[in-house]
C-alpha cells in the first residue's frame, strides 16, 4: 500500500497532506501544476493537497518547471520519481502510447495515478494496467475532467425532471485545429482525433444518454478521413444506435475549429450544453425553440480541481478507483474506441 492509501483517520488527524507529483512536463503537465498551486492555496483544498515533485527526461526542464511552481522536488528520471517515499499521488501527463506502461510503473512502485485521457492506446493496454491496480491495491483512475465535474450531475438532473420530456436523440462534437503537432499525426503516439479530442464526445453522451441512464449500444455506423500522410483519423463521425431506439451523433477533427456543443433532444424540449471538454452553461429550450432558462456552471478553480480531489479521497479511503470514472466505464470507453478504429482499418505500430 502507499503512504497514506486507507489512512484517512491518521491523515486527518496529523494535518498531513496527499503529496501530488506530475510525470512529464509538456503543457498539459503545467495546466495541472497550476490547478494544484491553486488547490493548495483554496480552502476548499488546502488541507487536502500538496503540489511536491515533477519527473522529466531532461533534469534542467524538470528543475525549470519545479522552479516556476514552486514544487518541492524535481526528477530527471520517471525512475527517480517513483521511487521518493512522499510520493502518494502521480497524475500522468505523457502521450497516450505511454500511459499503460508508465501508470504499471508507478503502481508497481506503490504509487497511486492519475492518468491523462485517454487512459491508454487500447483496450488491451487498460486491463493490462487495471490488472496491476487489482494486484496491488493502488489507485488507478482516468483523468478526464468532464467526468468529475459538477456539470454531469447538472445535465442528468434536467434530463431526470422530465423537463425536455422523452429523451430519444443526442449530438457531440468537439474539433480543434491541431494537426501542426507533431504527436498529434504520428500513429507510434496513437495519434489522430479519437484519442484527443474524439474521446470527449463520446463520454459526453455516455453520461447524457448512455450508460449514466443504463442505456447499451446495439450497433454502430463509423467513419473517418485519414490524415494523408500518415493515415491516422484526421476526422471521424460516429452514430450510436441503442437498444431502446435512442440514437446519438459524435464528431471530432484534429483540422477544423467547432462550436464544440453538446445537445440532448426530447419530446418536449432540448438542452445544450456550452463546451463539452469544459461546460460552462446549459440552456433549456421548449418545442418553440424559446429558451426556458440558462444555468451557468459553478466557478472553478481550473476544472481540474475535481478529478484531483477525488483521487485524493479515494485513495485515503483505500480505494482503487474514483466513483466519478470507475474502471469499467474507463475500460467501456477504450473498447468502444477499439471497436470504432476497427471498423476504420486503423491500428498503431505497436498494436500489430
Amino acid at each position: 500500500m502507499g503512504r497514506l492509501n486507507g489512512a484517512r483517520a491518521t491523515f486527518e488527524a496529523s494535518g498531513d497532506k496527499v503529496n501530488v507529483a506530475i510525470l512529464g512536463a509538456g503543457r498539459i503537465a503545467h495546466t495541472m501544476a497550476d490547478t494544484l498551486v491553486k488547490m493548495a492555496a483554496s480552502s476548499d483544498y488546502g488541507t487536502l493537497i500538496h503540489p511536491y515533485a515533477v519527473a522529466a527526461r531532461d533534469l534542467d526542464r524538470a528543475e525549470a518547471f519545479a522552479g516556476q511552481w514552486g514544487f518541492d522536488k524535481a526528477y530527471g528520471s520517471y525512475e527517480e520519481l517513483v521511487a521518493d517515499p512522499n510520493v502518494d499521488l502521480v497524475y500522468i501527463a505523457t502521450p497516450h502510447s505511454l500511459h499503460a506502461e508508465q501508470a504499471i510503473l508507478c503502481m508497481q512502485a506503490g504509487k497511486n495515478v492519475l492518468v491523462e485521457k485517454s487512459f491508454t492506446a487500447n483496450a488491451a493496454q487498460a486491463r493490462e494496467a487495471l490488472d496491476v491496480a487489482k494486484q496491488t491495491g493502488m489507485l488507478c483512475a482516468e483523468a478526464i475532467w468532464t467526468r468529475y465535474m459538477p456539470s454531469r450531475q447538472m445535465i442528468n438532473d434536467i434530463i431526470a425532471s422530465g423537463e425536455i420530456g422523452e429523451v430519444k436523440a443526442a449530438s457531440a462534437n468537439l474539433c480543434y485545429p491541431v494537426a501542426d503537432k507533431a504527436r498529434m499525426t504520428d500513429p507510434a503516439c496513437a495519434g489522430g482525433a479519437l484519442l484527443d479530442v474524439g474521446v470527449y464526445p463520446l463520454n459526453f453522451l455516455d453520461m447524457a444518454i448512455g450508460a449514466d441512464h443504463g442505456r447499451v449500444i446495439d450497433r454502430i455506423d463509423t467513419s473517418m478521413t485519414p490524415w494523408p500522410a500518415t493515415g491516422v483519423d484526421a476526422q471521424n463521425s460516429t452514430t450510436l444506435y441503442y437498444t431502446d431506439g435512442t440514437m446519438a451523433t459524435a464528431t471530432s477533427s484534429m483540422l477544423v475549429a467547432s462550436d464544440r456543443n453538446g445537445t440532448v433532444w426530447g419530446n418536449k424540449g432540448y438542452l445544450v450544453v456550452t463546451n463539452i471538454n469544459n461546460p460552462s452553461r446549459i440552456d433549456v429550450y421548449g418545442n418553440d425553440h424559446e429558451i426556458k432558462r440558462s444555468i451557468n456552471v459553478p466557478t472553478q478553480l481550473t476544472g481540474y480541481e475535481y478529478e484531483v480531489a477525488d483521487a485524493a479521497n479515494a485513495l485515503l479511503d483505500g480505494q482503487i478507483e474514483c466513483a466519478a470514472m470507475p474502471h469499467a466505464d474507463t475500460l467501456r470507453i477504450m473498447e468502444l474506441m477499439d471497436s470504432l478504429r476497427e471498423r476504420w482499418d486503423l491500428k498503431y505500430p505497436f498494436e500489430s
